[in-house]
């Protein structure tokens, strides 16, 4: 089983940075990619960006691509979203999730297992 607990949300003015951290426990050794994704209200969860393990690649969104940096830590088992210039529009529940296998595409939300229990950012305009 994997566990994955998101930090660092909350409210901030459009223009300003948060960083959200993503700690995971469990059996996360054999994790293909980790990812982000958000929810924003009457909206489907939609991809933000992603990582992957083996060799540190990383995709984004084109809605953040420029503003959004995903990082890691292995020593941590930890996974970082670094969000700057932040937009009202980027108002959302962001969830972090694993990405197991090898099956499906970084960017399908449905292609990741396990997911944390989400944590809401706030842009005030």
């Amino acid at each position: 089983q994997v566990q994955l607990v998101e930090s660092g949300g909350g409210l901030v003015q459009a223009g300003g940075s948060l960083r959200l951290s993503c700690a995971a426990s469990g059996r996360t050794f054999s994790a293909y990619a980790m990812g982000w994704f958000r929810q924003a209200p009457g909206k489907e969860r939609e991809f933000v960006a992603a990582i992957r393990w083996s060799d540190v690649n990383t995709y984004y969104a084109a809605s953040v691509k420029g503003r959004f940096t995903i990082s890691r830590d292995d020593a941590k088992n930890t996974v970082y979203l670094q969000m700057n210039s932040l937009k009202p529009e980027d108002t959302a529940v962001y969830y972090c999730a694993l990405k197991r296998g090898y099956g499906g595409s970084v960017y399908q939300l449905r292609a990741y297992e396990y997911w944390g229990q989400g944590i809401q950012v706030t842009v005030s305009s």
